[in-house]
């Protein structure tokens, strides 16, 4: 063999190694190369060149947190995949040029309500690739899927939902969140038996969790919680909960709700994972991330999120403002502003709107416990939004940019490596067991889904109000989804859907 040549009994089995892998040819291409410099073909390593890549992105400062790279790198994307990050020079179809521009993993929402066209331009505007619906789940599980599928500009997903089972189980005639028996009823044996077997179902058919919002349905009893607890540890998925009670009375205060949870978690070995803590804590916010934090050093899997706001948002008729709601929050009628119209409201206007329903904005939440949340190494950053014709709380589009501009640029409250791992790698490891896809997403490395956001850091800001909700944000300078651009330049793209189902593999019926 002359020096210098590579061994071809070595390139040929690492070329079957990688086209075994099902990657498109192209990257099957740049792979093989990758390994052979990897393994010592001394020729290659210097007159190797690959082919095109489909997509480049050029010197932008790349940040990967799950292997804390943070520096100016080029990126090479074949087809759907992440195929090289290097300091060298690349060439591509297309180009996208980052200089001064921070490379990011697409942003991941573990808890977006807004599950459709409207909600999902936003969503790409702000940065997200995938946004799913894991509080209040969905009940025909594999419907939801079937009427995304092929339509959607984002990545998309979904638990099995106690809410929608109930309601269904109930008859309730409430559209999103129950407002009749099943949110006012205890649920008979027979029903409760129903209610699991939906629930199950759901899992079965690859729901990504059990969704369960127990401050929607006060009358659920402990016992009822503690069933969906079991469900969910049959198939070792997290449960995603919105505690029972919020704020700050004991008894029923949010320390109180937290107990709940975290004592059914532990008695079913069922991970957890407890919504927008700021939110639910209000000034008792410090001692629920204790709890999980005491929680967590005794082996129980339980993880949690926040939003960069000082309101929360619901619907009025819900349970959240039965009576006592202004001794929970530490909170009165002119905190609570009419989402249709910007007004604040009174006491007669809140027993109207009582009344005919509709959703409401209750500027609760101090400054300090949103703080005290984002800092907290224990939270993933969750939107909790969802607009409705234009309307509703700001955080729907505005809530990652609000992150990265006003919290890290501004306040410095995070440094930009801990706001992306927080948007980024810790909610794709909370899903990756349930869906193993997420092992793809949430990182920027060869192999990984090209789900890409590039921003400014000098310009990313939040520009939704709470007049204006519907204001995407700036700075979101390009985001991509499979290798597909859906911004750029700051502008959406029309005419493309290359979001994908976020799914328990599913085989035969059931879950793989």
């Amino acid at each position: 063999m002359r020096e210098g040549w590579p061994n071809l009994s070595a390139v040929n089995t690492h070329v079957r190694v990688v086209s075994d892998l099902r990657f498109p040819p192209a990257l099957v291409v740049v792979l093989s190369c990758a390994l052979l410099v990897h393994t010592g073909c001394g020729a290659l390593r210097h007159a190797v060149s690959p082919t095109k890549f489909d997509v480049v992105v050029l010197n932008g400062r790349v940040i990967d947190p799950e292997s804390q790279l943070d520096g100016v790198r080029n990126v090479g994307i074949v087809g759907a995949k992440i195929a090289m990050v290097t300091t060298g020079a690349i060439e591509g179809d297309r180009v996208i040029e980052a200089r001064g521009l921070i490379v990011a993993p697409g942003f991941i929402d573990l808890h977006s309500h807004g599950q459709d066209a409207e909600n999902y331009v936003l969503k790409a505007m702000d940065g997200v690739t995938t946004a799913l619906e894991l509080e209040v789940g969905v009940g025909d599980v594999d419907r939801w899927y079937a009427q995304r599928e092929g339509r959607a500009l984002i990545n998309y997903g979904a638990t099995a939902g106690h809410i929608p089972a109930r309601m269904a189980v109930m008859h309730d005639p409430g559209e999103f969140l129950p407002t009749g028996d099943a949110a006012h009823r205890a649920a008979t044996d027979a029903e409760l038996a129903e209610i699991t077997r939906q629930v199950t179902h759901g899992l079965e058919r690859g729901a990504l969790g059990v969704g369960l919002g127990i401050q929607y349905t006060p009358a659920a009893t402990r016992w009822e919680v503690l069933e969906m607890f079991r469900v969910a540890a049959r198939f070792n998925t997290p449960v995603h909960v919105h505690m029972r009670f919020v704020g700050l009375m004991e008894p029923n205060g949010s320390v109180d709700a937290t107990e709940e949870v975290i004592a059914a978690a532990t008695l079913t070995g069922a991970p957890l994972h407890i919504v927008h803590v700021s939110s639910m804590g209000l000034g008792n916010t410090g001692r629920l991330l204790q709890m999980i934090t005491e929680a967590r050093a005794r082996g129980l899997d339980v993880t949690t999120e926040c939003y960069p706001y000082t309101a929360a948002a619901t619907r009025i008729e819900s349970g959240m403002f039965d009576d006592g709601w202004q001794q929970r929050m530490g909170a009165d009628y002119h905190d609570l502003q009419w989402a249709a119209t910007g007004e604040r409201l009174t006491a007669e206007s809140f027993a109207r709107y009582r009344k005919t329903g509709g959703r409401v904005i209750g500027h609760v939440i101090p400054e300090s416990a949103v703080n005290e949340a984002l800092r907290s190494p224990l939270t993933m950053i969750a939107s909790d939004g969802r607009l409705e014709h234009g309307k509703g709380h700001p955080r729907s589009a505005g809530t990652y940019a609000r992150v990265l501009g006003h919290y890290v640029r501004e306040e410095k409250v995070l440094t930009w490596m801990e706001a992306v791992r927080k948007m980024t790698i810790m909610p794709a490891q909370r899903l990756e067991q349930r869906a193993p896809m997420m092992r793809n997403k949430g990182r920027i490395k060869v192999g990984a889904d090209a789900d890409i956001t590039i921003f400014d850091p000098e310009r990313v800001i939040d520009r939704a109000t709470y007049e204006e909700p519907a204001l995407p944000s700036a700075g979101i300078q390009h985001v991509l989804i499979a290798g597909v651009r859906v911004v750029t330049d700051g502008k959406l793209v029309d005419g493309v859907t290359p979001g994908r189902p976020v799914r328990a593999p599913v085989k035969g019926g059931r879950v793989e």
